[in-house]
């Protein structure tokens, strides 16, 4: 009797696949965060999230093109809210308590993560959804509203044309880097049900298009996984929209058959047990 639907998934051929000789920038929603951190801890040579957590594809984009860039970031950047200096580029980890000591800490990450990007040659990006808010006296799209008062905001849906368009840019510009694609399996709720989907849909065809149009772009179905495989609730956290840890693993070791080299296997369970061996606490 089969209790499951399995989502089948063909691995990338084996000489793009990831080995620890590879340098990997991890890019996008909190998913991302999540796997890029357990990668880290297995060793491999990993750049997380620079700016903090981002979750549309426009951001992204801008993001990645600042970091080939290594444009620093100036006075007109900074925005105050909550009594705390940020700017709409920035998760609000980055935030602080002046102006001045906001852009020196942003500018010399900024410097440090932009040496560090020339370096990359695997880029993993998970787009966690379409919709997008555009500040509208600024005219740009932000990567975090920073609880600045909706009317400040126009809410936008980016069609198919604009993220393959985006994205597609970027990837042109680095075409020798293997792009590792992922739609986040995070809902996104405050879309509204049909909302959600329609923006995960739209990330979907754009993803496609941008294989049929790149031999670099791949795709791993971290959401189908957790639509399929995991859609019980026992797989979801408390706030019954992000994966649990334990689906966070399952789909994580789908993504090391998927996207890691065998050859690297045996490293990683030496790491694995070196961590356990490290949590364990002597009575």
């Amino acid at each position: 009797m089969k209790l499951q639907t399995s989502v089948e998934i063909t691995p990338m051929d084996e000489k793009s696949k990831i080995t620890y000789a590879d340098k990997i920038l991890f890019m996008g929603s909190c998913f991302a965060t999540e796997v890029g951190t357990i990668m880290r801890e297995y060793g491999f040579d990993i750049m997380l999230n620079p700016f903090g957590v981002l979750y549309n594809p426009a951001s992204i984009s801008s993001s990645i093109e600042r970091l080939s860039t290594g444009d620093l970031f100036s006075e007109g950047d900074v925005i105050c809210s909550q009594g705390r200096y940020t700017s709409f580029f920035h998760h609000s980890s980055f935030s602080r308590d002046t102006a001045e000591d906001f852009l020196d800490n942003a500018n010399k990450s900024l410097a440090a993560d932009s040496a560090s990007f020339s370096e990359i040659n695997t880029c993993i990006v998970t787009l966690g959804t379409s919709w997008v808010f555009r500040h509208i006296k600024r005219d740009i799209i932000v990567s975090n509203c920073h609880k600045i008062v909706p009317q400040e905001f126009r809410r936008e849906r980016l069609s198919i044309e604009d993220i393959t368009s985006m994205l597609g840019e970027i990837i042109s510009s680095f075409p020798c880097r293997k792009w590792i694609f992922t739609v986040s399996p995070i809902r996104h709720l405050k879309d509204g049900a049909h909302g959600n989907q329609l923006s995960k849909a739209t990330l979907l065809l754009a993803i496609e298009q941008l294989q049929e149009r790149f031999g670099n772009v791949f795709y791993f179905p971290a959401y189908e996984i957790m639509m399929d495989e995991l859609r019980d609730y026992r797989f979801y956290a408390e706030n019954m929209t992000h994966p649990s840890p334990q689906a966070v693993r399952y789909i994580f070791e789908q993504f090391t058959r998927y996207a890691i080299s065998e050859s690297e296997f045996a490293k990683m369970a030496l790491a694995e047990k070196e961590l356990k061996a490290g949590r364990h606490r002597l009575l």
